[in-house]
């Protein structure tokens, strides 16, 4: 996208102030004033507060009927948060005890909640703080005279839009009429801003940092959203190949479409099971709008993670028999809660380790805190009885653990069978295991004679299998799941399973690589579970394949010595296929 930048981002100012008879009058006559002051700004708080929830509401509507579910819920839910018991009320209670303004109290509770959660080390919670932020800027707006100045939504020219930050609510009013790209100097990929302006079509680098600050108004610039690039005064060659590859986009873009509705289905017949991953029932709108042929991974600690308590089993319950009631019969794996690592719970109060990727997380902690698993998988059970649900325990190393997680699976299906509470019978629910861990893909033979599926999670087995933290930019060169060893585990695993008439399937970010295509249809890889954007770009690789041809190359790819040979074997592949 190419035009001449603008910086409308607005911004709201910060308000940084007994003796005689005569003396207890005016004494009485202050605290009444201050009483008055005090009512006053309740008054216009409450006010804000209900303009703020009525335009979040509206906007929500119109959201949905745009974008979807999943883009509404993010607004609809910072209206819920206005009835937030740590939000709204310590508000009332800062201007009853310390006689502050509306404004005063906003920005100081804002700025606090805000805070708490930039304060947590896990950069999805530290990203809400975003949301937050974009809360008390309505409010204050709604506090203001001006009622909050310039709204990007009234800009009627061409631009890219700079700026320190864009709030939700404002990046989802952007018309890409007008607003052809936008770069931000905060926020991260995983924001609410990041996914809106996918979700709108609109090129984006959120989080550029103080590069932001060397764009001049009026400079051109090429914003490549997909890259994370972002060239300020190109030159006449650059603009040539930008304008190609925007051309080129438009085209493939329109080519997909034709994919929508078809089934997974190589050259020769042979169909896959293409699955979505998500995070949070919004996200299973989305992939049922993708037609996702179910769920193949439901993150859990995503429920958790935006709790400010361990969520109650009915609390779970709900949750899971929504998604399951939105995919309408679809297969939906829930994993069961995977926290530790680079993902925090403050109310679990998780003790600090120096190696958290190597520590207490994921099934350790559900084994170890036993009634919090049980609770869990008396939920998911609840849930079975309003779709096709599965359960599959993560970070799974052994049969050990394996088998202390069923033995809490099936104590909890006598409760409530005890109980007389409807759920899935044995048959209709799978129980399977995430394989992560080499130790489990050097063990699936006998795992297999146990589980009633795998499902192989590529991101943490590349860093297991390679001892590379994925997070560390120094080393996230060795970071390749087409590294022979990892495509070894991953045929060990797949075979296992075939051989005791199991399914075996694939949770990673390797599912959704078109490189990888030929590969895995070639290893036999059963179910494919990716992001919902993907499903169609994957279905497109399949239809030029034949499983056969596929086979034998993959025989040759696992003969090879290192991942640059395979990813340059596939590109030729790749190639030759088109």
């Amino acid at each position: 996208m190419i035009s001449s930048p603008a910086d409308h981002a607005a911004s709201v100012d910060a308000a940084a102030g007994p003796a005689s008879d005569a003396a207890r009058v005016t004494g009485l006559t202050s605290l009444q004033h201050e009483q008055t002051h005090s009512e006053a700004e309740l008054a216009l708080l409450q006010q804000a507060r209900s303009r703020s929830e009525a335009e979040l509401l509206a906007l929500a509507e119109r959201t949905r009927a745009t974008l979807g579910e999943e883009q509404a819920g993010i607004l609809s839910g910072q209206a819920k948060f206005l009835a937030d018991p740590a939000f709204y009320p310590p508000m009332e209670k800062k201007i009853r005890e310390e006689g502050v303004s509306a404004r005063e109290a906003v920005q100081a509770i804002v700025t606090h909640t805000a805070g708490r959660f930039e304060a947590l080390n896990n950069p999805y919670m530290q990203e809400r703080a975003a949301d937050i932020r974009d809360l008390g800027q309505r409010l204050l707006s709604q506090l203001s005279e001006d009622g909050g100045g310039v709204r990007l939504s009234d800009i009627r020219e061409e631009v890219i839009l700079v700026a320190h930050d864009l709030a939700p609510s404002d990046t989802v009013q952007l018309d890409k009429r007008y607003i052809l790209a936008f770069v931000t100097r905060a926020g991260g990929k995983t924001s609410h801003t990041s996914l809106l302006a996918r979700s709108l079509g609109i090129a984006a680098v959120v989080g550029a940092g103080e590069a932001v600050g060397d764009i001049a108004d009026g400079d051109q610039l090429i914003v490549d959203g997909d890259e994370g690039v972002i060239i300020v005064q190109p030159d006449e060659a650059t603009l040539a190949e930008y304008r190609q590859r925007q051309t080129a986009a438009e085209y493939e873009a329109r080519e997909l479409e034709a994919y929508l509705g078809q089934p997974a289905i190589s050259r020769d017949g042979v169909t896959v099971e293409l699955a979505a991953n998500i995070g949070t029932v919004q996200e299973a709108e989305a992939a049922a709008e993708l037609q996702a042929e179910g769920i193949g991974l439901y993150r859990t600690e995503f429920l958790f993670m935006e709790a400010k308590q361990l969520p109650s089993e009915e609390e779970q319950t709900a949750a899971y028999r929504a998604v399951a009631e939105r995919m309408a019969g679809k297969p939906v794996i829930i994993r069961t809660l995977d926290i530790g690592g680079d993902k925090a719970l403050p109310y679990l109060q998780l003790p600090r380790e120096d190696n958290p990727f190597l520590g207490y997380r994921a099934i350790r902690i559900g084994l170890d805190r036993k009634e919090l698993l049980l609770t869990q998988l008396r939920a998911i059970l609840r849930a079975s009885a309003y779709g096709q649900l599965k359960i599959m325990f993560p970070m799974i190393s052994g049969l050990s653990e394996w088998r202390q997680a069923r033995a809490l699976y099936e104590q909890a299906r006598a409760e409530l069978e005890a109980e007389g509470v409807a759920i899935a019978s044995p048959d209709e629910l799978e129980v399977g295991i995430m394989v992560e861990i080499p130790s489990a893909a050097l063990q699936a033979d006998r795992l297999a004679r146990e589980v009633d599926f795998f499902s192989i999670g590529t991101n943490d087995l590349v860093q297991y299998t390679l001892a590379v933290d994925r997070m560390n930019e120094h080393v996230a060169y060795l970071y390749d799941y087409f590294h022979p060893a990892v495509l070894q585990l991953i045929r060990r695993v797949i075979d296992a399973a075939h051989h005791e008439g199991k399914w075996a399937g694939m949770c990673g970010g390797m599912a959704g690589d078109p490189l990888a295509a030929p590969l895995l249809l070639g290893l036999g890889l059963d179910e494919w579970s990716m992001d919902a954007g993907a499903i169609v770009r994957i279905k497109r690789a399949l239809a030029s394949l034949d499983s056969g041809a596929c086979r034998q190359l993959a025989d040759e790819l696992l003969a090879l010595d290192t991942p640059q040979e395979v990813r340059a074997a596939l590109a030729r592949h790749q190639f030759e296929a088109q």
